[in-house]
């Protein structure tokens, strides 16, 4: 990990949307642990893991609007938003080969 600041979210209703997403992706990850203790049907466990697979790329998309949204910006404000556009750039190719 680079050198990072302390990050906050622009609004406390962002953070905690990003928890409740993350809470809901926890309860599928304890629900696919039951179906395979079960010995659940291997596809519809598969499709319970593309469903979480989903719900994590859609934090790692919220997450990475605000990063846009705020860091980015306030680099841009305040003269040179380079390093945190490579950030970005970065988080984006890790994403995609995710």
């Amino acid at each position: 990990m680079e050198d990072s600041a302390p990050v906050g979210y622009s609004h406390p209703d962002d953070k905690q949307a990003l928890l409740s997403r993350l809470k809901r992706v926890e309860g599928q990850v304890r629900g696919l642990q039951r179906m395979v203790e079960q010995d659940t049907y291997c596809i519809d466990v598969l499709t319970q893991i593309s469903a979480a697979t989903r719900a994590l790329q859609a934090v790692a998309v919220g997450l990475l609007e605000g990063h846009l949204n705020h860091c980015v910006v306030d680099a841009a404000r305040a003269g040179d938003p380079t390093a945190k556009v490579k950030e970005a750039t970065e988080a984006i190719a890790r994403l995609v080969r995710s």
